[in-house]
């Protein structure tokens, strides 16, 4: 089967592709539209031109290989929606299982511009992820939202959900895994994954009020409404 785990950045989405990768049964391809996005919109993200040459950037070429389910095998995919632009075709999204997963903007926002600049709601993704949610919806088809707060709080109770709705098997494996890199990480890791590469499990919940800049709350409200909207939906 093949599994579009939706994210935007900031979240929990690196962790838990750790967590299905270490699963015997499964395969992961980390952000597939990733060098399509900084071809197409040529923004000034750290290491924009290796990762052009490393990776496809056309769609054709990155929707056939995303849609080609593999014998004997889960196929998981870590998506981030803000590489979802404007005229990216998305009618492929019926070839696999949709999940939506899902953090609070309050803690994606706080964290974000931590390390970047925080242009608007597109750079953090949860407008296109609501869209895309909207439109399996809209189809009748099949899907899960899942909160990453949900998974730290409990993941054990949480990856056995999660699992139950796709219909697989769940594994202990998915709990803790070797720390380290792997072959799977885009070329982008040395930049983002400093410390889901020294993690062998999820980290713990921390119950914490934050405070967004004022100067992001008209990003922070419009966030907040397409959390909530799919956050109603969550396991």
């Amino acid at each position: 089967m093949i599994i579009f785990m939706w994210s935007g950045p900031r979240n929990l989405s690196t962790a838990l592709m750790r967590s299905f990768e270490n699963r015997n049964d499964t395969i992961v391809h980390d952000e597939p539209f990733y060098a399509y996005y900084l071809f197409k919109t040529q923004l000034n993200h750290p290491m924009k031109n290796e990762i052009i040459k490393n990776y496809p950037f056309t769609q054709n070429e990155i929707i056939k290989k995303i849609t080609k389910n593999p014998k004997n095998k889960i196929y998981y995919q870590k998506h981030m929606t803000h590489h979802i632009i404007k005229n990216t075709k998305l009618t492929w999204i019926k070839k696999g299982y949709n999940c939506f997963l899902i953090r609070h903007p309050s803690k994606v926002i706080n964290s974000y511009i931590q390390k970047n600049t925080l242009r608007n709601i597109n750079d953090i993704g949860f407008k296109k992820q609501f869209e895309i949610f909207k439109k399996i919806k809209k189809n009748n088809s099949k899907f899960t939202v899942i909160n990453a707060d949900d998974i730290l709080i409990n993941p054990i109770i949480s990856m056995k959900k999660l699992c139950k709705k796709l219909n697989i098997n769940f594994s202990k494996k998915m709990i803790n895994w070797p720390k380290g890199k792997r072959d799977t990480d885009g070329i982008w890791s040395k930049v983002w994954y400093k410390n889901v590469i020294q993690s062998s499990t999820f980290n713990k919940f921390k119950s914490e009020k934050i405070n967004v800049p004022k100067r992001y709350s008209k990003i922070y409200d419009e966030s907040l409404k397409y959390y909530e909207a799919m956050n109603k939906y969550s396991l």
